[in-house]
């Protein structure tokens, strides 16, 4: 087999690239061989791995050579009957006791993108130990320092649908969201989450409603992620219709994206203070709490009402699941739309969220809009918003490291009280409003998520970003 030349690097969640030009099936082939060479070091080979694969154009393809290759090296393979969500193919980890799982996504990139990522018998994705030992065997396999192995044995075909709709049916109260008599609308997005969230929801008695639920490698034009943007047509159909929900999935169905029944959009941030809330109230009265550095401080502010520790990660889910796996975190979550719960996997899973929500719009009889009130009454308000801002490569580093080493003690002329350092410089005021500053890892620009508890704050944080960066340019995001 030809060795493509190609680099090839995990990053924060696997490994994506455009088909065709990075993304090749000599690539993949390679990332394969890589990942069994790993497992075998585990120990854990004989106990088989789970390949999944998304809507996109060739994933099946991609899953059956990385079945291939797996098999060729003495790994059982497992490939589902059909493209499969990341959080079934994690879950399919467990409920099978398997060495781990490979999933061929792109999640909620374009159409053109593909990727692969490997999640460890944790059930959350690999942490830096496992992507980096991976990447160094990529290295050597391209450099002529090892061989792809190839004709494995036919995988074995599995549905792995039961095992997870058996599991959610104990985490999450179906009785309750049958008993309300909710009216449902559900838009997978042409992608992987057909037929998980509206099949387990009808079953349970809700009545439900669904767009877009053909596989559409296209995806309908645009992009498989469940922003205000793409959830408009969502929002219309709830409110012409007089829905109670409008439900969400991105590409591989691993994040959320809501609506309420007025229609309103309610953003990552939102969400995960519901579902904390919700799990608070009817699961756990004490514990902690996961949240990335760039997720809302109204976690926090949640947290210290009820008595809740909070622990802070740095941006990417395998951070959160980690934490989630080691600690006595209740609820885990980050401001992109991921998030998990105590006594599910520690993957970030937008079914579960979705079903969450539903749950404790069923149980309460408040939309989430009036439930947020609920909160607002609590705890005050809390506005988020992000300014992505370009910047050469050299001015990034440059940027970056002045930050850290000479860290402001006032921004936008209150002083900072504290400052994290964990992922990016996350600047707080005395007020409790912040200023999170951190690069990105593959584009030329920084990443600037401001909080405030007032409108006129977010504005002054938000001219102490072009205050602090003189020599960016705005950036859409």
């Amino acid at each position: 087999m030809a060795i493509a030349s190609n680099k090839i690097a995990f990053g924060t969640d696997g490994w994506r690239a455009i088909m065709a030009r990075e993304f090749t099936f000599d690539n993949v082939a390679l990332v394969a061989q890589a990942i069994a060479t790993h497992v075998q070091g585990t120990g854990k080979a004989q106990k088989g791995v789970v390949i999944g694969y998304d809507a996109r154009f060739l994933s099946d393809q991609f899953a059956a050579l990385v079945a291939d290759v797996l098999s060729a090296n003495g790994i059982p393979a497992l490939v589902p009957d059909r493209d499969t969500p990341t959080p079934v193919t994690a879950y399919t980890v467990r409920a099978r006791d398997l060495a781990g799982a490979v999933m061929l996504t792109a999640s909620h990139n374009p159409p053109e993108y593909n990727g692969i990522k490997f999640i460890p018998d944790y059930c959350h994705p690999a942490l830096p130990d496992v992507t980096d030992a991976i990447t160094a065997t990529i290295q050597k396999l391209q450099a002529g320092d090892g061989t792809v192995r190839t004709g494995g044995g036919k995988p074995e075909i599995i549905d792995p649908k039961p095992d997870y709709f058996a599991h959610v049916r104990q985490l999450i109260d179906m009785e309750a969201i049958g008993k309300a008599g909710l009216k449902i609308w559900v838009d997978p997005l042409h992608a992987t989450g057909r037929g998980y969230l509206s099949e387990i929801l009808r079953e349970a008695g809700c009545e439900v409603h669904t767009m877009n639920n053909e596989r559409n490698p296209l995806f309908g034009g645009s992009l498989p992620e469940p922003n205000e943007k793409n959830l408009a047509a969502l929002s219309a159909k709830v409110r012409e219709t007089g829905a109670n929900l409008g439900l969400s999935m991105d590409g591989d169905a691993d994040r959320f994206g809501m609506v309420d029944a007025t229609g309103q959009y309610i953003t990552s941030n939102q969400v995960i203070a519901l579902v904390f809330y919700h799990w608070i109230k009817t699961r756990h009265n004490s514990g902690s709490v996961v949240r990335t550095v760039a997720t809302s401080g109204l976690i926090d502010a949640i947290a210290e009402k009820f008595g809740f520790n909070v622990i802070e990660t740095p941006v990417g889910f395998k951070w959160v699941g980690n934490a989630l796996n080691t600690t006595d975190a209740i609820v885990g979550g980050e401001e992109s739309g991921g998030l998990s719960v105590k006594g599910h996997i520690p993957e970030k899973d937008g079914i579960v969220a979705d079903l969450v929500i539903t749950e404790q719009v069923a149980k309460t009889g408040r939309t989430p809009l009036e439930t947020l009130a609920e909160l607002r009454a609590m705890v005050g308000d809390f506005l988020t918003t992000r300014v992505d801002v370009k910047l050469t490569e050299a001015s990034k580093q440059a940027l970056m490291a002045r930050l850290r080493d000479e860290t402001p003690g006032t921004v936008a002329g209150l002083p900072v009280r504290s400052v994290s350092k964990v992922d990016g410089v996350k600047m707080v005021r005395e007020d409790a409003s912040w200023l999170l500053i951190r690069p990105s890892g593959t584009e030329p620009l920084v990443r600037c998520y401001i909080e405030a508890r007032s409108e006129q704050a977010v504005a002054d944080l938000k001219q102490a970003v072009h205050d602090l960066i003189p020599d960016g340019q705005p950036a859409d995001h």
